[in-house]
């Protein structure tokens, strides 16, 4: 019962935010009584905390295989979007922002994690990067991958970016690319230009198969 507590309210909270999200919704989704969570857990934060958790070590053991099986350092970065695009009909632009005002616990985790794990791999990628001349030489590798984990909270603050305004992985997208582009030397550009153009590619090829689709039920 625990873990379909925890899922479930993963769930709610990926999907609407976490205060808009009340006991009585993880409730009423699972069909069981407000009684039944509190024998499991004393309160909404309590939740939230372990469901951040638990999705802290699910993304740390995601970015691992991602590294492994990644051919160089600009695939890896640009494949981290990919990852976002995947989740982002699950995911309120709000949530971390909502976290951080609110969830004073469960904020520190969060941030414990970008400065432990996601540092520290933007760190590894941008010197790897470096030492096989995809990343200019001349770089403060420190420096950037600081300025990148601040740049994923940012996305995120609807103070800096409306959300009635521009989408999340829309924001995502700009400054990673920016990100990406501001390092590169030469041989990397050739790189990233490749990885750029198969991914235009790929959404040409999904427009006119979407378009395919509606002219055959149109019919």
């Amino acid at each position: 019962m625990k873990e379909r507590i925890l899922s479930e309210a993963e769930r709610l909270f990926w999907r609407y935010g976490v205060r808009s999200v009340t006991m009585d919704d993880i409730a009423r989704q699972l069909g069981i009584s407000k009684k039944t969570i509190y024998q499991h857990f004393s309160d909404k934060e309590q939740i939230l905390y372990q469901v951040i958790q638990d999705k802290i070590s699910t993304d740390v053991t995601e970015m691992q295989c991602v590294v492994s099986e990644t051919s160089n350092p600009i695939e890896e970065m640009l494949i981290v979007l990919e990852m976002m695009q995947k989740h982002q009909d699950q995911l309120s632009p709000n949530l971390v922002m909502d976290v951080k005002r609110h969830y004073p616990q469960a904020f520190t985790l969060f941030r414990e994690h970008m400065d432990r794990h996601i540092l520290k791999s933007l760190l590894e990628n941008i010197q790897k990067g470096i030492s096989l001349g995809l990343y200019r030489p001349d770089i403060n590798p420190a420096i950037l991958a600081r300025m990148r984990v601040e740049q994923i909270e940012l996305a995120f603050n609807n103070d800096f970016f409306p959300t009635s305004e521009y989408s999340m992985i829309d924001v995502q997208r700009e400054l990673i690319h920016h990100f990406v582009r501001g390092m590169l030397t030469e041989q990397g550009f050739t790189i990233y230009n490749q990885y750029v153009n198969l991914y235009n590619h790929d959404v040409q090829e999904n427009k006119a198969d979407t378009s395919g689709l509606a002219t055959l039920s149109a019919e």
